[in-house]
């Protein structure tokens, strides 16, 4: 069993930073891409950047040059760091990992897990 767990959200002004964190644990073979998306009030849930296991990265337009995707292959923790945060960054934040998992009987197929969000509110 995978688990992706997210921390580090909060309260922050406009033109302030955070940093989240996701750290993967449980029956892990290996780790693919990792990402963020986000999900703001009454809206679709929408892609936020994309570290690949060799360290490339994605952005969408709306956070590039503000945010910064990073990882620690050794604590399979993917990082997000935002900074000059605006009102229009409020959302719930998500984790995504593309992870081959395995079980008693073997390697799994790769697949998609999901963390449970955490929350980033930017407001004066």
């Amino acid at each position: 069993q995978v688990q992706l767990v997210e921390s580090g959200g909060g309260l922050v002004q406009p033109g302030g930073s955070l940093r989240l964190s996701c750290a993967a644990s449980g029956s892990i073979s290996v780790i693919n891409a990792m990402g963020w998306y986000r999900q703001a009030p009454g809206k679709e849930r929408e892609w936020v950047a994309t570290i690949t296991s060799s360290g490339s990265t994605n952005y969408a337009d709306s956070v590039k040059g503000r945010f910064t995707i990073f990882r620690d292959n050794a604590k399979n923790t993917v990082y997000l760091q935002m900074n000059s945060l605006k009102p229009e960054d409020t959302a719930v934040y998500y984790c995504n990992a593309h992870i081959v998992a395995y079980s008693a009987y073997g390697v799994l197929g790769a697949m998609d897990y999901w963390g449970k969000g955490t929350l980033v509110t930017v407001s004066s």
